[in-house]
Parts: C-alpha cells; sequence; structure tokens
C-alpha cells in the first residue's frame, strides 16, 4: 500500500521585491548628469535645428512627410495606442489575479505620460511646423528663457508621444528579479521604441529630437521616484 501525498502548491504571485539601495542611487546620478546634458543641447538647438532641418523642405517651406498617412498611422497612432492598450490590460489583470508586480508596472507607464502631459500642457514651446523659420508664425526660444509674445500653440516641450514607447521599460521591474537578462532586453527595447517613435515625429516636423529623451527623464525621475516604495513591501 502506497501513501500519496499533496502536490505542493506554487505560488504564481510575482510579489514585490526589495532594491538595493545602489540601484537607486545610480540611477540618480544618470538621471542627473542626463538631464544636464539634454538641458545643455536643448538651449544650444545645434543638433535640433540639424536633424530637423534635414526633414524641412526649403522650397515649400513645409515638412512632405507632416501629413504622410503611413507615419501618421504606425508611428503616431498605432504604436501609441498599442502601448497604451498594453497598460490598461496590464492593470486590469494584475487586479483580477492579485498580481501587484504588474500593477505596479502599469502604473509606471501611465504615470510616466501622465506626468509628461501635464508638464506639456503649461510649456509655451512650439512644435517646429508652427515656427517661423518653418514656414509657421510662431517665435522659438531657447530652454528656460523668457517666453516671447507670439511663442504660439505651445504644447511642445517634453516630447509626449516618445513617453509611450519609453514607457516599456518599466518592464525591467517586471522581470529583474527571476529574468535579468529579458529584464535589460525590455529595457534597452524601450529606450529604442521610445526614440524611434520620437524620431518619426520629427520626420513630420511635429517635435524637434531634445524634448523626446527630456520627456523619458521626467518619466523616470517622478513614478519612479513615486513608487519606489512599493517595491519595499516584500522581500
Amino acid at each position: 500500500m502506497t501513501t500519496s501525498f499533496p502536490k505542493p502548491t506554487v505560488n504564481k504571485t510575482k510579489l514585490l521585491y526589495r532594491l538595493p539601495s545602489r540601484f537607486y542611487l545610480f540611477q540618480l546620478c544618470i538621471l542627473i548628469i542626463l538631464a544636464a546634458v539634454f538641458s545643455w543641447l536643448s538651449r544650444d538647438e545645434g543638433l535640433d535645428r540639424w536633424m530637423t532641418g534635414y526633414w524641412f523642405d526649403a522650397v515649400s517651406r513645409s515638412f512632405p512627410l507632416q501629413n504622410d498617412r503611413l507615419l501618421d498611422l504606425l508611428n503616431h497612432r498605432l504604436l501609441k495606442d498599442l502601448v497604451i492598450a498594453g497598460g490598461v490590460i496590464a492593470l486590469l489583470w494584475g487586479l483580477w489575479r492579485r498580481q501587484p508586480r504588474l500593477v505596479v508596472v502599469a502604473l509606471l507607464i501611465g504615470l510616466g505620460a501622465l506626468t509628461v502631459g501635464i508638464l506639456k500642457g503649461f510649456s509655451h514651446h512650439s512644435c517646429p511646423w508652427s515656427l517661423m523659420e518653418y514656414g509657421g508664425n510662431a517665435a522659438s526660444y531657447p530652454l528656460f528663457a523668457t517666453a516671447p509674445a507670439d511663442s504660439g500653440p505651445g504644447r511642445c516641450f517634453p516630447g509626449g508621444h516618445a513617453s509611450s514607447g519609453f514607457g516599456v521599460m518599466a518592464l525591467f521591474f517586471m522581470f529583474y528579479r527571476e529574468r535579468p537578462r529579458l529584464a535589460w532586453f525590455f529595457l534597452g527595447f524601450g529606450v529604442f521604441l521610445g526614440l524611434a517613435m520620437g524620431y518619426g515625429q520629427v520626420m513630420r516636423g511635429a517635435h524637434f529630437f531634445q524634448p523626446q529623451p527630456v520627456g523619458r527623464l521626467v518619466g523616470m525621475g517622478n513614478p519612479g521616484g513615486a513608487l519606489r516604495r512599493n517595491f519595499h513591501l516584500v522581500s
């Protein structure tokens, strides 16, 4: 006669975990350095003008790809909508299945984009296609300078569209503990996706390039610090 034992239960819930203090110190140092670099580049404007000028037609005084249907559909709408939908699904699934780590990742994605969107609402910097240099009526001015009276519609700094792509970087926290290689892949993929989506807007004349990484710095700094303590609930 054999005695059967019940199978051990496996907890598949991905709990929150503790990250070492040096991780946050390293991130803070990187943020400060990158913030200084991109702030200087944004004020200098040389790189932005060079990259934007490549896609500007001086003869027609316009951006030929401004209304390009394929670029608008794939880059401006589809990719952004996919990231947003993925974040919403992750949040709902995490709440339903009681996966706190997935919930926090979804919140990181959403709060990053929300923070950038709020900052854009107070910005007087207009997009390239609205500036006088590129066929518009608005005046441009350096970062941190006083906004002129004819600064135009504004709402173009920091770059909001790319923040959706950069939001994928939040998946780093989902896999870092059990699968660090996959975590670093998503971190790199998020950087690539955000820059690619941001550059797609540069091609259309919708943004300068520098506001794209600046938007990611805001997204990394604010929600990351606000939700840091959540990763200390479970060791």
